[in-house]
């Protein structure tokens, strides 16, 4: 049995905080000591610039981010080092992508994006569009919260050269058939992005296997810090994007007369990359390596279970979101009580919950809401996180009910 108690132990903030039950995993996970002690033993020990100086810090420190990129490449299944470009997040690399590759398009070509992303996968595109005359097109939702397939279906064609789809819904976990989406897009010749934002530190992602062209993460949803996140490419695509923002380290030469760029994944890396955090990435993906991943998401899954079946006995609540196939994200709604007002409550009870739209606006005003309370798991949560949640949860319903 996975012994998230345990585990739990390994996160400090849980020591400074003990009655904190955290329930917003899917806005960013907590960091184990291991991240903390790598950063702090990189700024101890190792800080100096990376690529650049003939000292023996200098060579510390660019073994070190280039060994975090290799980690990476390894966690994903990238075939390089070389497809692994650094950027301060999904949100980045994204636009990296939409700001590079998204220039080859010309007007009349079409987008393919779907109603469960997240503003991220969404506002680059439409900026995208506005500047070279695109068409995008929305993947409708079926009734239970996943994609409509059939009308992705209707969706393609000749015309379409993207198609941009989160694995996991952010606001209702849905998960997605990212193979399945990748195989009828590249029918079409179309590329297709991944956004993977909530589904790498919960599942094993094999980048070959999936079949995409674009994949992106960020450092901060799979137990590392802030400020660093993924784009992979195949090799050969990254270079034959030109760079997005100049500087020093993605130039091969420099004149007054003309500049040359650095080969992938460097041309993409202008100016100081975020050494200390690729440090800690590094140290985030083999601290989960050494977990037990299989019995880790069925832990994950077991929690929302455990939260959905005990909210089915509360008649004032009602979950959004009932895929088949959902990661554990549970979004929620209750008939006498604003999700503000009840998260607000739970707070004073130490439980912390995500309230709001999510970043997600255009998926709740399809579900005809403004704002949702999302609980979402991670690996050291525990059943009694749960119990003693849905207890709060319906505490705190009755007292509202009652004013």
């Amino acid at each position: 049995m996975f012994d998230a108690l345990s585990l739990k132990k390994q996160f400090p903030i849980f020591s400074h905080y003990p009655e904190l039950i955290y329930l917003d995993n899917a806005a960013t996970l907590q960091k184990p000591r291991a991240v903390l002690d790598a950063e702090r033993f990189y700024y101890e020990h190792h800080n100096a610039n990376v690529h650049r100086g003939a000292h023996r810090l200098a060579t510390a420190a660019t073994e070190a981010f280039e060994n975090a990129r290799h980690t990476v490449a390894q966690l994903i299944n990238a075939a390089s080092d070389d497809e692994i470009v650094f950027t301060r997040g999904t949100t980045e690399a994204i636009n990296l992508v939409a700001n590079t590759w998204g220039n080859t398009l010309t007007a009349g070509d079409e987008i393919i994006l779907s109603t469960l992303e997240h503003h991220a996968n969404i506002v680059p595109w439409q900026m995208l569009a506005k500047r070279r005359g695109l068409t995008l097109k929305i993947i409708q939702l079926d009734a239970q919260g996943a994609l409509d397939l059939t009308h992705f279906l209707s969706l393609l064609s000749n015309k379409t050269k993207l198609v941009a789809i989160s694995q996991v819904s952010n606001a209702i976990g849905s998960i997605q058939p990212v193979q399945w989406i990748c195989q009828q897009a590249h029918h079409y010749g179309a590329k297709v992005l991944i956004d993977g934002a909530q589904a790498i530190a919960h599942s094993a992602i094999d980048v070959q296997d999936i079949g995409a062209d674009f994949y992106v993460f960020s450092g901060h949803k799979i137990y590392g810090p802030t400020g660093i996140g993924v784009l992979w490419a195949h090799a050969k695509l990254l270079n034959e994007i030109p760079p997005w923002q100049g500087g020093g380290e993605m130039i091969a030469t420099v004149s007054f007369a003309q500049t040359t760029y650095a080969a992938a994944p460097y041309r993409f890396e202008a100016g100081t990359p975020p050494i200390a955090q690729a440090v800690g990435l590094a140290a985030a993906l083999n601290w989960l390596n050494q977990q037990d991943r299989i019995a880790l998401a069925a832990h994950e899954i077991a929690l929302r279970q455990q939260l959905e079946a005990g909210l089915a006995q509360m008649p004032a609540v009602k979950i959004h979101g009932q895929s088949t196939n959902k990661a554990a994200i549970t979004s929620m709604t209750f008939t006498d009580a604003h999700p503000y007002d009840v998260a607000q409550f739970l707070d004073h009870q130490h439980i912390a919950v995500r309230v709001g739209h999510h970043c997600a606006q255009p998926l709740l005003q399809s579900l005809g809401l403004s704002g949702t309370l999302r609980a979402s798991f991670a690996a050291y949560n525990t059943p009694d996180d749960v119990t003693v949640f849905l207890n709060s949860l319906q505490q705190t319903l009755d007292v509202l009910s009652e004013s």
